[in-house]
Parts: structure tokens; C-alpha cells; sequence
């Protein structure tokens, strides 16, 4: 197996440690996705701003990006990201903090696909969570 082919756990002590068992992201060649993440401190591992749905897309997204740039990509690698949501009510005030967090981070003007979904999420503090998918040149 070539370094380029090589399956690797992307890890960062900038995101929140993976709660159960699974990697932060994951690496093979080009190719990075990282799981989904919540609205969690990585140095306390506490869920943060109970329902303030556009604090927690953005600390959501801090998170997201920490991952991705620990694999080796930048943010403006991100060709895909899913959002999910517990109450379609949060729809446009996550939808305003994502647009400010992915425009200001992503420099080419290409902004990434999305997904968003409305679900029910592992903890009851959570009203998003979002996952990514890059790609590196």
C-alpha cells in the first residue's frame, strides 16, 4: 500500500475528541471526511450555547474546519458539507451564521455543496450538527 492509497485517522486536540467509536476524520489519498460534529469546546467537552442555533452552527463549523485543516487540507478543500438540524425553525438562522462562517473561510469563492437534513440528534443540547467531505489537490 502507497502512501498516496494509505488509510489514516486525521486527529486534532482542536476539536472535540470523538465521544464514541470513531475517528475525527479520515484520510485516504486525497479524499478527507470528517464525522459529524457538534457545537462542543475541544478543551472542555462541553456542550455549548444552549438554544442559540447560529453560536452553535459556527462553533460547529470551528470544529469542522479544525479537523480538516489537521488532515492537511484547508477549508476552501471542503467540497461538501451536511447539516443537521432538530427543528426546521433553524433553518434560516443557521442557514445566515453558515453563509458568514463558509464565505469569510472559503478564499476561492467556490463555495461547498450541502446537504441539510431535519433529525433528531444524539444529545437533547444539540440543535446542529454537520459533517465534511474534501478533497485535496
Amino acid at each position: 500500500m502507497t502512501e498516496q492509497t494509505r488509510k489514516t485517522r486525521v486527529l486534532t486536540t482542536d476539536a472535540p475528541a470523538p465521544a464514541h467509536v470513531f475517528s475525527q476524520g479520515v484520510r485516504k489519498g486525497p479524499i478527507v471526511q470528517v464525522s459529524g460534529q457538534g457545537p462542543v469546546d475541544p478543551a472542555t467537552s462541553e456542550y455549548l450555547f444552549p438554544g442559540d442555533v447560529a453560536a452553535q452552527t459556527i462553533r460547529t463549523l470551528e470544529n469542522v474546519r479544525a479537523i480538516v485543516e489537521a488532515s492537511g487540507a484547508t477549508f476552501d478543500d471542503v467540497v461538501m458539507l451536511r447539516v443537521y438540524l432538530t427543528k426546521r425553525e433553524d433553518f434560516a438562522i443557521m442557514n445566515e451564521a453558515y453563509g458568514e462562517f463558509v464565505t469569510k473561510h472559503t478564499p476561492s469563492g467556490v463555495l461547498p455543496s450541502r446537504t441539510t437534513v431535519f433529525t433528531g440528534l444524539p444529545r437533547e443540547e444539540m440543535l446542529v450538527e454537520i459533517d465534511a467531505l474534501a478533497v485535496v489537490a
